[in-house]
């Protein structure tokens, strides 16, 4: 079974697919995901699908999934580059991937994800200071 590199830069976790996605390719990615954020301590994911022409319903679901793991493990996802096509049949689908953010490609993808981190650190932040007053 093929797997989906993940690459680490700073504390964001980089995750081009290049492949059309596999049922069992993204199960194994949602694995090696969560693992890698864990043991990471990543708080950021990118996720590049512009290389993906087509979706079914399993890999849309599979995207919102990834995206309430990374979640719950303390991480934004954001997904970049997706095709016309694609955008078209996730709604087609019914598939509205709450929770996902999206961006048109890797550098507006990263800019998200930086001002999401900056701001959930000035978040802790001012909660920390507040409850020392």
């Amino acid at each position: 079974m093929q797997r989906i590199p993940i690459l680490q830069m700073g504390r964001t976790l980089l995750v081009t697919i290049q492949v059309d996605l596999q049922d069992q390719t993204a199960l194994a990615l949602q694995d090696d995901l969560a693992n890698k954020i864990q043991s990471s301590s990543a708080t950021g994911v990118l996720i590049d699908i512009s290389a993906m022409e087509i979706v079914d319903s399993f890999i849309g679901r599979m995207l919102a999934s990834i995206s309430g793991i990374a979640r719950v493990l303390g991480a934004t996802t954001v997904v970049v580059g997706m095709q016309p096509a694609v955008a078209i049949t996730l709604v087609e689908l019914g598939l509205s991937l709450d929770g996902v953010r999206t961006a048109l490609n890797v550098e507006r993808g990263l800019q998200l994800l930086k001002a999401t981190d900056e701001e959930q650190f000035h978040d802790g932040h001012d909660r920390d200071h507040h409850d020392v007053d």
